[in-house]
């Protein structure tokens, strides 16, 4: 994948309002691999919304998402699942974990679906995300800031041309926001990928190459 199209996309709940003030919604716009891109947003207007379109998880939208030149809503089910597997990684805002799992365990299930990384790789990244010592522990007993930093290594578990991170360090202080800038740059510039980061407030420092107001 290539790029990521949105062709004037708005989601449903927003079509009765007189006017939308926006630089993503009902624009055309498009997000290019290798490229970086900031979205901030005020609480309420629709950066979860946009991640989950463009995942696939909802399609309460109106106008057109395309993936290369192929509408999202045409990929078939197999297509949805080769896209997760090898084209997108997403880190959502709510994090979407398994509470009752370790913190190795979730890594281990997304990581095994295609045997990305090495278990070296992953000890490497607990250990360069200060949680090499809750390996074995429980997701649910763990902070949300500790969980948001197992979500982000799950995150990289994966080939991508695109990585999506929705508010990725809104619980973290700036040390652990800093190396997970480092270590994000790192694996996106080994598979030449894409990143589109939102923020309602603190961002990854990053060196962005646009970035959009929602």
């Amino acid at each position: 994948m290539n790029n990521i199209n949105l062709q004037q996309t708005l989601p449903n709940v927003f079509a009765e309002r007189e006017s939308i003030v926006s630089e993503v919604w009902k624009k055309n716009l498009e997000f290019r691999k290798g490229e970086i891109y900031l979205i901030e947003a005020d609480s309420g207007t629709g950066k979860s919304s946009l991640c989950s379109y463009i995942y696939g998880y909802r399609n309460d939208y109106q106008g057109t998402f395309n993936f290369d030149k192929e509408n999202i809503r045409n990929l078939s089910v197999s297509k949805w699942v080769d896209v997760r597997k090898h084209s997108l990684s997403m880190l959502f805002q709510e994090l979407r974990l398994f509470s009752e799992l370790t913190a190795l365990e979730n890594i281990q299930l997304k990581n095994s679906l295609t045997g990305y990384k090495s278990k070296k790789e992953i000890e490497t990244l607990f250990e360069a995300m200060g949680i090499d010592d809750k390996y074995n522990s429980k997701v649910g007993k763990l902070s949300f800031g500790q969980q948001q930093r197992v979500a982000f290594i799950r995150s990289l578990c994966q080939p991508f041309d695109f990585i999506f991170l929705d508010e990725p360090i809104s619980h973290l202080d700036e040390t652990n926001g800093q190396i997970m800038g480092d270590l994000l740059m790192q694996e996106v510039k080994k598979q030449g990928a894409g990143v589109i980061v939102t923020s309602i407030g603190k961002h990854i420092e990053l060196n962005y190459n646009k970035i959009f107001k929602l």
